[in-house]
């Protein structure tokens, strides 16, 4: 189990970003969340069996139709063991 911290650049809201994550995680079995900043960023959190959360980030990394990713940060994290994938 391993834990991702992600922080999306660009053109990231209104473009279903935090959806479309949403709908990939419960397909990949991964838990955490995913909310907008007010900086205009899209900030998740993925825990779960490591190759999946890797699916995850490089979805993270080009995002959904319509958006525009400039720039991800990633950072690892403890796993907390979470229970479900929600959107903030």
């Amino acid at each position: 189990m391993v834990r991702r911290r992600v922080v999306i650049h660009g053109h990231v809201q209104g473009v279903f970003f935090r959806d479309s994550t949403r709908r990939l995680a419960e397909r990949e079995g991964v838990t955490g969340w995913v909310r907008n900043r007010p900086d205009g960023a899209v900030e998740a959190v993925f825990e779960g069996d490591a190759q999946a959360v890797e699916r995850l980030v490089q979805f993270a990394r080009k995002g959904p139709r319509g958006a525009h990713v400039e720039r991800v940060e990633m950072t690892e994290e403890e796993p907390e063991e979470l229970r479900r994938f929600s959107v903030g």
